[in-house]
């Protein structure tokens, strides 16, 4: 398989998304307190499909966060080194998961040796490397053998009130192309995923999975969950204020008893290169 043609992305584009990666540093908290955590079966299918079961397993998860895939991995037996770049996201994973290695780094630069992890996670953080970069440093860390997995939590569109809700997001930010996700994917595409990359991974080393799954949080979580995506914190507190004041009347509506039902689509690609 070739390459994908990459077009350099416009300056202000590059800017504007450099920005986006950042921001989650002034929302940390709210992050760790309100993001939704990821269900037992998507590890049971990042086994399965890594063919390597977690225990044990030599795991780096990068991009970690608040620690919220890596407290996880670590539940299913996996020895994890964290990597996070930003300062206030690596503030709060140090808070909760004091006795976790975690090291300041980026998936375009790996400060790890040659061969030396069993798997390679991105849990909501693969669309913030270069895939140019990104998918090279994971190929030269993994041992032969290991597997690279991406996944993302995704809002279920087929539910009615969420697809409400994303209408009022574009109608709100008066673009089109706005999502709650902000940066984050909706396809499992690899040309897109792996674009740019030199060795973009063969076709056949590539397995994918749409796990659905639920969790019901008071509307305050919902809303500060909604507040911690880049798009809003971009944009600022009046807007996100504005926006969040007319959520909580129409939800309201939806969830009288203020509980609210987020759907989710968890979409899974994992890398087993040859």
């Amino acid at each position: 398989m070739t390459s994908p043609t990459a077009r350099p992305l416009p300056a202000s584009l590059v800017t504007a998304h450099a920005e986006r990666a950042r921001s989650f540093n002034s929302a940390a908290a709210v992050y760790a307190a309100a993001r939704p955590t990821y269900p037992p079966v998507l590890f049971d299918a990042v086994e399965e499909l890594s063919r390597r079961p977690l225990a044990g397993a030599r795991v780096v998860d990068v991009g970690a966060g608040t620690g919220i895939s890596t407290a996880l991995l670590r539940s299913r037996g996996a020895r994890v080194l964290a990597v996070e770049p930003g300062e206030g996201m690596a503030a709060e994973f140090r808070r909760a998961l004091p006795a976790t290695p975690l090291v300041r780094g980026d998936g375009n630069h790996l400060p790890l040796a040659s061969a030396t992890v069993d798997l390679v996670t991105y849990a909501q953080s693969w669309h913030w490397t270069d895939p140019a970069h990104a998918h090279p440093e994971a190929m030269r860390v993994l041992h032969p053998g290991g597997a690279l997995a991406l996944w993302w939590n995704t809002d279920a569109q087929d539910v009615p009130w969420i697809a409400e809700q994303a209408d009022r997001v574009r109608r709100h930010f008066g673009d089109d192309r706005a999502n709650k996700s902000g940066g984050g994917t909706r396809t499992l595409d690899a040309d897109k995923l792996f674009a740019g990359a030199p060795f973009p991974p063969e076709p056949d080393r590539i397995a994918r999975r749409v796990l659905r799954w639920s969790r019901r949080v008071p509307l305050d979580t919902h809303l500060a969950n909604v507040a911690s995506h880049s798009l809003f914190i971009v944009h600022g507190e009046e807007s996100t204020r504005a926006f969040l004041d007319r959520e909580r009347a129409r939800l309201r509506e939806v969830f009288p008893d203020g509980l609210v039902e987020e759907v989710y689509d968890v979409l899974l690609l994992v890398v087993t290169p040859r």
